[in-house]
C-alpha cells in the first residue's frame, strides 16, 4: 500500500477542540503538562489559591488578578512578578468613574504576551555593545538586557522595596505606598537603582506598555471587551465609511476589533 493510500481522507480527519487538545496532551504527558511543560501558561485559569506559587510568591493571589478562561501567562512564570505587574499597571491606569482600570482591561496579560514575543527579546533592535545602561537612552538602547529581562528585574526590585520599606508585597500594601515606590523609579531615585537598567528607563517601559495595553486591539490581549476604545469613543478599524461619509449627522458606532474586521470567529 502506498503512503497516499494510507492517508485518511481530509473529511475524515478528527477536529479537536481546545478542550480536547488539553485533555489529550495531559494524558499523553502523564501529568507533566501541569507541572512543567506549560508551567506559567496554565495559571489563573480557575481558583488561583489552589495553585502553588513560584519562588518569592505567596499562598494567595489577589482577586483582582484572577482572569477569565481566555487569560494565560506565557512569559512571567513567578506569580509574585505577575501580581506586582498587575498592581503597578493598575496604579498607572486606575479604575475610576470614567471606566475600568488596567487589570479589568487585561493589561497585565497584554504585557506578558509582548514580553514573550520578538519585541520582548529585542528581536528587531540593534543590541551590540558597547553597553552602558547608566547613560541616557536618548541615542537608543543602552542596556545589554532585553525588554523581558528588564521587566523581570524591575518588578523584582519594586517588590523588594515594598517589603523593605512597607513590610509587605507590592500588591498588598496601600495604594499611596505603591505610588510612592513607583515615583522612586520615575525619578531614578538612588533607592530604586538596579544593576542592568536605569530605574527611570524601566518605569517608562512599564508606563508605555500599560497605555498600549489599554488601547491596543483586543487581539493582542488587552483592551478587554474594547472598553478602552469605548471610553474614548474610538470605533476601531473599519473597511470603509461609504454608507455614512456624506451624511451631515454625527454617527456613534459601536467599536469593532481586528477579529470583526477580518471576519474571524475564533
Amino acid at each position: 500500500m502506498s503512503n497516499d493510500e494510507k492517508r485518511p481522507p481530509e473529511n475524515n480527519e478528527k477536529q479537536f477542540s481546545r478542550r480536547d487538545f488539553l485533555k489529550t496532551t495531559g494524558v499523553a504527558t502523564g501529568g507533566i503538562l501541569a507541572g512543567s511543560l506549560l508551567g506559567g501558561v496554565v495559571t489563573h485559569f480557575g481558583d488561583a489559591n489552589q495553585e502553588p506559587h513560584g519562588e518569592g510568591g505567596t499562598t494567595e493571589t489577589p482577586e483582582s488578578t484572577k482572569g477569565n478562561l481566555t487569560d494565560a501567562r506565557v512569559f512571567f512564570s513567578r506569580n509574585s512578578d505577575f501580581d506586582t505587574l498587575a498592581a503597578a499597571a493598575e496604579r498607572i491606569f486606575p479604575e475610576d468613574d470614567l471606566g475600568p482600570g488596567a487589570i479589568s482591561l487585561g493589561v497585565p496579560y497584554f504585557i506578558d504576551k509582548q514580553c514573550h514575543s520578538w519585541w520582548g527579546f529585542n528581536g528587531k533592535n540593534y543590541t551590540d555593545g558597547p553597553h552602558d545602561f547608566e547613560k541616557t537612552p536618548k541615542f537608543g538602547i543602552q542596556e545589554k538586557l532585553n525588554r523581558g529581562e528588564i521587566f523581570k528585574l524591575g518588578l523584582n526590585k519594586i517588590n523588594e522595596i515594598a517589603n523593605d520599606e512597607f513590610d509587605g508585597n507590592f500588591w498588598e500594601i496601600d495604594t499611596k505606598d505603591q505610588d510612592e515606590i513607583l515615583k522612586k523609579f520615575e525619578a531614578n531615585d538612588e533607592s530604586a537603582k538596579m544593576n542592568g537598567v536605569r530605574a527611570d528607563v524601566f518605569f517608562q517601559l512599564l508606563r508605555d506598555t500599560t497605555i498600549w495595553g489599554v488601547y491596543a486591539d483586543p487581539a493582542y490581549g488587552g483592551n478587554r471587551n474594547m472598553e478602552g476604545w469605548k471610553m474614548m469613543g474610538y470605533p476601531g478599524p473599519r473597511m470603509g465609511w461609504e454608507g455614512i461619509i456624506e451624511e451631515s449627522d454625527f454617527h456613534e458606532e459601536e467599536p469593532q476589533g481586528l477579529r470583526t474586521y477580518q471576519g474571524g470567529k475564533m
